[in-house]
């Protein structure tokens, strides 16, 4: 099948829960979260007034007129949280079209955008144990930090160089 990567419109930014919700990360062996722990401090913070913000940007994957997956950056306080200059980056894919190529490519267009908004980098938090980190690796970001379970990684444009953990 294929997809279309497009801008997401305003409108559709009430889809941005889904997909907040799809990126959490799940053990294997592990029953989901409840949707209810998304309406916890430190997750409202990806998606809570969006749109509102200078940075706050979304870009859609589509299919068959359905958004099948989505990724989104704002400036904010959150797990990948690296300065009040840099927007960290979320991203999400239903199941059926992951290994696909499109988190690749919604990727590959946010990292266009905000290369031309004047952005040198972009950062997220990733668990280690995630298979989304093979993803980041491959797309050159690179691990800053680490705390318990997560890394903290950045992908740069501009050069400058920095320590790989």
């Amino acid at each position: 099948m294929d997809y279309a990567i497009r801008e997401m419109r305003e409108e559709e930014y009430p889809l941005l829960k889904d997909f907040l919700y799809e990126a959490i990360f799940v053990p294997p062996g592990t029953e989901p979260p409840p949707r209810s722990i998304l309406e916890r401090s430190e997750l409202q913070v990806y998606i809570a007034g969006f749109g509102r913000g200078i940075c706050d940007r979304a870009w859609a994957a589509e299919a068959d007129g359905r958004v099948i997956g989505a990724v989104w950056t704002r400036i904010m306080d959150d797990y990948g949280h690296i300065d009040d200059q840099t927007p960290s980056l979320a991203i999400a894919v239903f199941a059926p079209w992951r290994g696909r190529g499109v988190g690749t490519a919604l990727m590959q267009r946010m990292f266009s955008a905000l290369e031309k908004s004047g952005y040198g980098r972009v950062s997220l938090s990733v668990q280690k144990a995630s298979a989304a980190l093979h993803l980041y690796r491959r797309l050159g970001f690179l691990v800053i930090r680490e705390s318990g379970e997560e890394y903290i990684m950045e992908k740069r444009w501009e050069t400058e160089t920095h320590t790989v953990l």
